[in-house]
């Protein structure tokens, strides 16, 4: 008997992880019909729905497999080949003119991308509202 209540006592307790309901390929914005909870302590699946909703998917996952947090990163603003609006700022000056992204990323990523007007190739930071901060005050 007292082997019994060694075994009970060294079960692993059972937690809750994110599963994909369907496969989502590199690239999906997950929504809340992508995802379920089971029953099961999966290693280094997710254990909230919060933290993976509204987020990319950056490699494909599998319908039934767990979520990762290591799987899944900020929403992409600036796709590559889109045309955005470059912006250099010192002290009082703000300078903007037209690019087009060499690069794909989300808010606060560094993108290439080459000024139209010059046709040099610059690297900028992506802001809030999908402009590249080409230069910048600290």
């Amino acid at each position: 008997m007292r082997w019994l209540a060694i075994l009970l006592m060294t079960q692993p307790a059972w937690a809750d992880s994110l599963v994909a309901t369907r496969t989502l390929r590199a690239g999906t914005l997950v929504g809340p019909d992508d995802l379920t909870l089971v029953s099961a302590a999966l290693d280094g699946a997710l254990t909230d729905p919060t933290q993976a909703i509204g987020r990319e998917t950056r490699v494909a996952i599998y319908a039934g497999k767990p979520v990762m947090a290591a799987d899944l990163g900020p929403p992409t603003l600036i796709e590559r080949n889109q045309l955005v609006t470059l912006v250099f700022r010192s002290g009082g000056l703000a300078i903007s003119t037209e690019g087009r992204a060499l690069d794909r990323g989300a808010e606060g990523d560094l993108i290439k991308v080459m000024n139209l007007g010059s046709r040099t190739t610059v690297t900028g930071r992506i802001g809030p509202d999908s402009t590249i901060l080409v230069g910048w005050d600290d």
